[in-house]
């Protein structure tokens, strides 16, 4: 008698890493291979089952920008420069949203091909915020402050999480400061992490007499660590060219090696895997996210 077999009932999981290669001139290196490539997990070798270029694949753009008191005095610089990314970078097979943050987390514009649409929703931003849907637990009480890391985690896990395929990014137009939200930095890092998201930090921070404060330095710590956690790199707005600035994101986000693998690990306790992603030509360089969490 032939019994029939159950079937076997395996959990497994794509592992998505995101890298970008330069050489020792810092230039991007384009035309690698598969071959390459080693990535690492946890010390371990693993297995690459996917791989692709970003210029193969259209962009998913997320932009924060913060609209708090403490950005009151950058708040025309944020139009222009806006204006002058989605001009410079977008493409039209790519879509960008559109969250404009302070205590609250207002969608401006839902993913879109348009840049003059989110233009027009961050021009019309002030005149009709209240009446812009929120993103995050609507009977959430938020007083006042800003709420930085609730931006960065629910433009993760409400928008970008949920886009099916792409390069993903935020582009946070910020000083990096938070005394409003629900989540902390970490909790945003994770999020950012487990989506394959890069954070790019564009730092708008308002000086006392051309010095920092304690705050402020904490502020470019925070939007630091969110770049080097993901992948990305953050800069300082008022120090930077920006035209060179955005041609290189721009560069960067469709130069990119999107990297998969299903990890030989299968424990289920939770815990962070460090992931390193090495070249196997000398001279050449990786940056990616540090790694994920596994809950």
């Amino acid at each position: 008698m032939c019994w029939a077999q159950k079937p076997i009932r395996v959990d497994v999981q794509l592992v998505t890493v995101s890298a970008t290669v330069r050489d020792e001139r810092n230039a991007l290196v384009p035309g690698l291979t598969q071959e390459d490539f080693e990535v690492v997990e946890d010390g371990a070798p693993q297995k690459i089952a996917y791989f692709k270029l970003s210029s193969q694949v259209p962009l998913q753009i997320g932009l924060l920008v913060d609209v708090s008191g403490s950005q009151d005095r950058s708040s025309k610089q944020h139009r222009s420069d806006l204006e002058r990314f989605l001009h410079d970078v977008l493409a039209p097979d790519d879509r960008a949203f559109l969250l404009c943050f302070g205590n609250r987390l207002r969608l401006a514009s839902d993913l879109t091909a348009s840049p003059q649409q989110i233009l027009d929703a961050l021009q019309r931003f002030d005149k009709e915020s209240r009446h812009l849907p929120e993103l995050g637990p609507a009977a959430e009480i938020r007083e006042g402050g800003t709420a930085f890391y609730d931006a960065i985690y629910y433009g993760v896990t409400e928008k970008l999480a949920a886009v099916d395929k792409g390069r993903r990014a935020l582009i946070v137009f910020s000083d990096g400061e938070d005394n409003a939200s629900a989540h902390h930095m970490l909790d945003a890092i994770e999020s950012a992490q487990s989506a394959d998201v890069l954070l790019y930090g564009l730092r708008y921070t308002e000086t006392r007499k051309g010095r920092l404060t304690a705050r402020n330095k904490y502020g470019t710590a925070v939007m630091d660590r969110l770049a080097l956690e993901t992948g990305a790199r953050a800069f300082d707005a008022a120090k930077s060219d920006l035209g060179d600035l955005y041609r290189q994101i721009g560069e960067e986000l469709r130069s990119s090696y999107e990297i998969g693998y299903y990890s030989t690990n299968s424990s289920k306790e939770s815990a962070f895997r460090k992931v390193s992603v090495r070249l196997k030509r000398p001279a050449l360089t990786a940056r990616t996210k540090t790694g994920y969490f596994v809950r």
